[in-house]
């Protein structure tokens, strides 16, 4: 499948803003999952590209203002045409970090003994670096039922556990319960940010799953969409991974001035 996406995020400022830095997780890669025809990004200053330990492409912009200046307003744009290819097994480089680094605990996908022994339920604990495809399925449909789908009910400082407790969450919130449980159980897994195509779901447009390794000795991964159920697929466009959401937001910042933020984010997918 071929999508065109759109992704647009508006900042307005009740003041003017002086100074802002921000770093852009908004470019996604060719791989045996997609292929990247073509991709434009912009900003309201240069943009330097570079590669973080993940192996994401990074962008970063600084804006300063004069006093003079009266900067009430900042677009962040990207948009392009991938083709997706649903290949949701795939070989990691050996340049990216080895798959016990993604055992580590992280504010918002920490192992817990609540999350472990959930987990139990449907895999085992990992002995000898590998892990069942059809376990791994399971454990992502238990869940998506343990932690419903429910819009605007967490933010993106939620935690797994708060999460899991909560029973409730969007897909950032059910990709975390799954890296952190999987981890609770000795199987290295990971933080992925996307976009997702459904005519009848614009509200998953900005998605998250997770990357769970198969096989450390051969760098193995498999992509799980918790949200649906299933693997990733046709409709998934990859845009970035990392330990947990804090590793590969859209967007990152800080800035001085501009008094009150109001952010706006539009985004549209499209087969062509």
């Amino acid at each position: 499948m071929k999508l065109h996406v759109r992704h647009i995020t508006d900042y307005r400022y009740s003041e003017p803003l002086r100074y802002a830095l921000q770093t852009l997780w908004l470019t996604p890669q060719s791989s045996p999952a997609q292929t990247v025809r073509y991709w434009s990004l912009g900003a309201p200053e240069k943009l330097f590209a570079q590669r973080d330990a993940f192996g994401n492409t990074v962008n970063t912009f600084t804006f300063v203002g004069s006093v003079a200046d009266d900067v009430r307003w900042s677009l962040v744009n990207a948009a392009g045409d991938v083709e997706t290819l649903g290949m949701a097994e795939f070989t990691d480089a050996d340049t990216l970090p080895h798959p016990y680094f993604f055992l580590r605990a992280t504010h918002l996908a920490e192992p817990h003994w609540e999350l472990a022994e959930f987990g139990r339920q449907f895999i085992g604990q990992s002995v000898d670096g590998r892990a069942d495809l059809q376990a791994l399925l399971a454990l992502s449909q238990g869940v998506a039922k343990a932690v419903g789908y429910l819009k605007n009910s967490t933010t993106v400082t939620t935690t797994a556990l708060e999460a899991f407790r909560a029973g409730a969450g969007v897909c950032q919130d059910q990709a975390h319960v799954m890296v952190a449980i999987c981890r609770s159980l000795g199987y290295p897994a990971r933080y992925v940010s996307g976009y997702f195509y459904a005519a009848n779901e614009p509200d998953l447009a900005s998605h998250a799953w997770a990357d769970v390794c198969l096989d450390v000795s051969t760098r193995r991964w498999v992509s799980i969409d918790v949200t649906h159920s299933c693997l990733i697929d046709e409709r998934h466009v990859r845009l970035a991974m990392g330990t947990d959401y804090n590793a590969c937001p859209p967007i990152k910042g800080v800035r001085q001035g501009g008094g009150e933020e109001t952010m706006r984010v539009e985004i549209t997918i499209q087969p062509v």
